[in-house]
Formats: structure tokens, C-alpha cells, sequence
């Protein structure tokens, strides 16, 4: 075709160039990359500190953005007031949810129920708390919890969507694939390497994330842990 002829073919047409996909801003653990999703936070049994680390940073974050929190505390969870207020947590703003998971003892089938009915009263707070669209930020633990009912994701993950709101779930495991549930839209692994000043890094490794993709990871050093963790 001679360029007189595209000349005339173009005249009086527009061309119209698809827009290319803006590319995601870096990966941060934070309020903004949280907010709207289910998310699970977990760390094995003896990386209790990482895991508060990085659920404390949130709980600051949205604190100094005037989002109230609220923490859906079990009674042998990761909650312990004297260390989130020598992290510099506002107490007097945190809303706290206590409810007893822990086992009867000589009482096996009874302890069952009971710890079955405690994680009912602690997911009823969950979904109560993101249906009131009051909080930014709603930190839930779950213990060795393995597997989400399905209804449970369902709802939780929709009212989270709903409100704008992140629900962090703190669980008790090894880092592996495996998450909570197939609606659970971030789940990240908390590890921690202690320093030779006596302090300590915190690395996040993200094993899923439907958003990004998995594989990310945010380190931060210089951490000295509250006196309930060291």
C-alpha cells in the first residue's frame, strides 16, 4: 500500500491505541495492601514474636491513620497488653475481645465442645465487628485452627470487601502452602533471626497472595522484643 492510500485511509479515523496495565506498586505489609482482604498471618509455635511484630505493625499503622482496631484475643493467644503498649499501641483505642479456647482438663469430649463452641463465639465477634463497618483493622486469633469453614470465608471475606476492611487471622503453624481456606486472599509466614546486639529481624515470606502472586517477602531489623516475648 502506498502511503498516499494509508493516508487516505486514515483520514478522518481514529486510532486507537489500547492502554497498557499500570504495573502494581511494590508489595508492602501494610494497612493499604490489607485492606478489603482475608488475610492469614502464621508462624510456628515458637515464633510467637514474629508474628506479634508483624500484627502490631498494622495495629500502629492504623492507629496513627485514625482506623479503630479491634482484637479478637484467645486466652492462650499472642495478646498480652504490657507488650503492645511498650510497642507504643494506644490500649485505651483498642477494642479487645477475649474469649476462652483453652481445653478442660480430664475432660476430653467436653473440652472439644468447648473449644469448638469458643472458635463459633470468636468467629460470631469477627463477623459482628467488619458487619458494623466501624474498624479498619480486626485482628483474629485462631490458634492451630487448619481449616476455615467454608461459609465462615464466605461471609468474613465479603464483609472485609464490603467495608474496606482487613481481618487478620493469627494462626499457629510451620510455614507451608497449605492456608486457612481457599478465600483466604493473602496468607504470609512470620519468621525471626536474632542479632548480635540482642535485637532481632523479622522477615514476612508470603506463600499466597491472589492479588500479587506469591513468593514477596519484607524484612525489617532492629526489633527488641517486649519483656512477655523474649
Amino acid at each position: 500500500m502506498s502511503s498516499a492510500a494509508l493516508q487516505e485511509l486514515l483520514r478522518g479515523h481514529k486510532v486507537h491505541r489500547p492502554r497498557l496495565p499500570r504495573a502494581l506498586p511494590p508489595p508492602l505489609w501494610g494497612l493499604g495492601e490489607l485492606a478489603g482482604r482475608l488475610v492469614e498471618l502464621s508462624a510456628p509455635p515458637d515464633g510467637a514474636s514474629a508474628r506479634l511484630t508483624a500484627a502490631v505493625a498494622l495495629v500502629l499503622e492504623a492507629q496513627r491513620q485514625g482506623e479503630p482496631v479491634a482484637w479478637i484475643a484467645a486466652d492462650q493467644g499472642s495478646f498480652y497488653p504490657p507488650d503492645l503498649d511498650a510497642s507504643g499501641v494506644d490500649l485505651a483505642a483498642l477494642a479487645v475481645i477475649r474469649v476462652a479456647t483453652r481445653a478442660v482438663p480430664r475432660a476430653p469430649r467436653g473440652a472439644l465442645r468447648d473449644e469448638t463452641a469458643a472458635r463459633r463465639q470468636a468467629l460470631s465477634a469477627a463477623d459482628r465487628l467488619l458487619r458494623s463497618g466501624a474498624f479498619g483493622l480486626v485482628v483474629l486469633e485462631l490458634g492451630a485452627l487448619r481449616e476455615l469453614p467454608l461459609a465462615a470465608q464466605t461471609r468474613l471475606a465479603g464483609l472485609a470487601q464490603r467495608h474496606d476492611s482487613a481481618l487478620l487471622c493469627l494462626t499457629s503453624r510451620a510455614a507451608e502452602p497449605g492456608s486457612l481456606g481457599s478465600l483466604i486472599s493473602l496468607h504470609a509466614s512470620a519468621t525471626r533471626r536474632p542479632m548480635a546486639d540482642g535485637r532481632f529481624c523479622c522477615e514476612l515470606t508470603v506463600l499466597k497472595d491472589k492479588r500479587r502472586g506469591p513468593g514477596w517477602r519484607e524484612r525489617a531489623e532492629g526489633y527488641r522484643g517486649p519483656p512477655g516475648l523474649r
